[in-house]
């Protein structure tokens, strides 16, 4: 890992916190698992599904072409203050588009902050994140599934190519299905 991609996971893992943070249902009632809701009794691969339909919307509201990064939707344990973390899950869903020009991104940013209320999406900040760039960053969550979304404009500004990456995360679950 790069230390860039160790910036960026550890800003995902922050705004993931901060997210869950503006969320959270109700305040700790009681709940084993540590957080602010109790978490739902899901099947991983039906989230898994879930993240990517709104992963696929969020693509569209772009109302941009580019080449767009293959990762699928995928659960991982989920970190909670129970004794038995490996029972609570999450989905996480990375991913980029690139190969289009600043001009372009710029619209699709445009597109998607539009678009974002429409579409059943709360948006939290619309503005500069905190890297030296000061890259637009939207981070939004969905109203009906409290999946959190985190958008970031890289300009480029720094040698690499212009992008705009994705964060999609689903909220902590607990799979019947998975055991430990």
């Amino acid at each position: 890992m790069t230390l860039l991609d160790g910036r960026k996971v550890y800003a995902s893992l922050a705004l993931l916190s901060a997210l869950t943070l503006t969320v959270g249902c109700s305040s700790m009632d009681g709940n084993s698992s540590g957080l602010e809701y109790e978490p739902q009794v899901r099947k991983s691969r039906a989230v898994e599904e879930e993240v990517g339909t709104l992963s696929s919307r969020l693509l569209e509201m772009l109302k941009i072409k580019g080449k767009v990064t293959d990762l699928a939707p995928m659960a991982s344990s989920c970190q909670v203050d129970d004794d038995d973390t490996e029972k609570y899950r999450s989905v996480r869903h990375p991913w980029s588009m690139y190969d289009v020009d600043n001009n372009a991104l710029e619209k699709g940013m445009d597109n998607l902050a539009e678009q974002l209320p429409k579409q059943g999406w709360r948006v939290v900040k619309d503005g500069p994140d905190e890297s030296r760039n000061r890259n637009r960053e939207i981070l939004a969550v969905h109203t009906k599934t409290h999946t959190q979304m985190e958008a970031t404009w890289m300009k480029g500004l720094d040698g690499h190519e212009p992008m705009i990456s994705f964060a999609v995360y689903s909220r902590c679950f607990r799979d019947p299905g998975h055991s430990s």
